[in-house]
């Protein structure tokens, strides 16, 4: 067994991206780097090396255990990775969770029923702390 793997071919045997052309694709646009640096799909990595990889809003940490190009069971991934991920990160995701706020791409649409009815509830005007009822515009603000 080698003691290195190309790093899309091993993206895509940890299950880290479905497809092997999804992960090629992925470090292409710079969202994948090993050591903090921009690499080639066929950048050659080893043994203990920690590659990130940016997946919208976080960005995930992996610590290579065993360098692999052939895909394995989900069974065997503890062997093939360690995440060490900064417990940040995951806090970032579940405040973007939490915050219901959907990241609509640009042109997507318009906002549905239910998102216009969120954003209406987080305008309310009790929430800036004007009483139910209570107009701003007819009060004299001098």
């Amino acid at each position: 067994m080698t003691d290195t793997a190309r790093i899309d071919k091993w993206l895509w045997a940890a299950r880290i991206f479905k497809t092997r052309s999804v992960a090629a694709d992925a470090i292409k646009n710079g969202r994948v780097t090993v050591g903090g640096a921009n690499v080639k799909p066929s950048h050659l990595i080893k043994t203990g090396e920690v590659v990130s990889v940016k997946k919208p809003p976080i960005t995930y940490s992996f610590k290579v255990l065993k360098p692999i190009e052939q895909r394995v069971g989900a069974k065997l991934i503890p062997e093939i990775y360690e995440n060490v991920t900064d417990p940040k990160q995951y806090e970032l995701l579940e405040m973007s969770r939490i915050s219901g706020f959907i990241d609509r791409a640009r042109g997507t649409g318009r906002p549905t029923k239910k998102d216009r009815r969120a954003l209406n509830a987080f305008t309310e005007p009790v929430m800036f702390g004007f009483e139910d009822g209570e107009e701003w515009e007819e009060e004299d603000h001098d």
